[in-house]
């Protein structure tokens, strides 16, 4: 039998407005920076949720763990994880198993425009190196052994102003424009044009998905959960993630079996169920095609990686 989703709360809109942001704690308010903004927050926030802007964002997270959703991709995060999104990327973390008291920070974050990089760089051609990185943001890149540097910049530059802040910055930039250890996230550069209210209701519908992906529930249902008709929500949904329904479900389901398989010992039959398929067939069939290989395969080569003989 099928769960009814409970209803959602879409109010809050999904874009982050200056006048949102003037008003968090960890923002830093208009007018006490140049165009190097920085960010820090716990979780739960209000900014946790389904959202884009204009700017660049670079998101490292501090604490805690959970799931990442960038344009159509689905991962996982854990303290290190360092992420570059571009203008107006939709994109999403969310802690999964915080203590009762919540975490007091969670990610630091930088977000800066193009526009004052585009005209930098019209005068000095040296800064013309940043556009591949930036062009590869559009994407969404996840940087890989960076961490520990990336931090020490981050904590410098939240710690300076004018030129020297400026100086560290597109040192930072620099330093990740030069790696050749990352991974593009979506499979389209997506840049979101939704308006506001259709986005909210978005969010809500993803954070229940999230939260309650291991249970049975239908488009129609949770689509009469958030006020819309079910043709619209499934245009509006794929829209702003890139995955129809059932595919971001599935996706987001074969990303928890995918960690079992790596953290655990169970049978795959019951890790088909704990991630929430209803059908083993249909379970091995869907992790064939978004993984190119069989679940058994998958714990095999993940043993491997990690030194483990069977």
């Amino acid at each position: 039998m099928c769960a009814t989703p409970k209803k959602v709360d879409y109010a809050l809109p999904q874009v982050e407005h200056e006048r949102q942001r003037d008003a968090t704690p960890g923002f830093e308010p208009k007018g006490s920076y140049g165009f190097i903004r920085y960010l820090e927050h716990g979780f739960p926030n209000s900014l946790v949720r389904w959202h884009y802007h204009d700017e660049y964002e670079l998101h490292l997270i501090v604490e805690s763990s959970g799931k990442v959703f960038v344009g159509d991709y689905i991962g996982q995060f854990a303290p290190g994880h360092l992420v570059l999104t571009g203008p107006r990327v939709p994109h999403n973390w969310v802690s999964l198993g915080t203590p009762p008291e919540g975490v007091l920070l969670r990610d630091m974050v930088i977000q800066f425009a193009h526009p004052p990089l585009a005209a930098m760089a019209a005068v000095m051609p040296e800064l013309k190196d940043l556009f591949p990185l930036l062009q590869r943001a559009l994407h969404g890149v996840e940087f890989f052994n960076v961490s520990e540097l990336s931090l020490r910049r981050f904590r410098r530059i939240r710690d300076s102003s004018g030129l020297p802040r400026l100086i560290e910055f597109l040192t930072l930039l620099s330093e990740l424009a030069q790696t050749s250890d990352y991974q593009l996230l979506s499979t389209i550069p997506m840049q979101s044009s939704d308006d506001d209210a259709a986005l909210a209701r978005i969010s809500s519908a993803i954070n229940y998905i999230v939260h309650n992906y291991s249970s049975q529930f239908s488009l129609r249902e949770l689509a009469e959960q958030v006020d819309m008709p079910e043709r619209t929500f499934s245009r509006f949904f794929r829209s702003a993630t890139g995955n129809s329904f059932t595919d971001f479900v599935n996706r987001l389901r074969i990303n928890r079996a995918c960690q079992l398989l790596m953290e655990t010992e169970h049978y795959v039959s019951n890790i088909c169920y704990e991630a929430g398929f209803n059908n083993v067939a249909n379970f091995n069939r869907r992790f064939l095609e978004l993984k190119g290989m069989t679940p058994k395969e998958f714990r095999q080569q993940a043993l491997g990686r990690f030194g483990v003989q069977e």
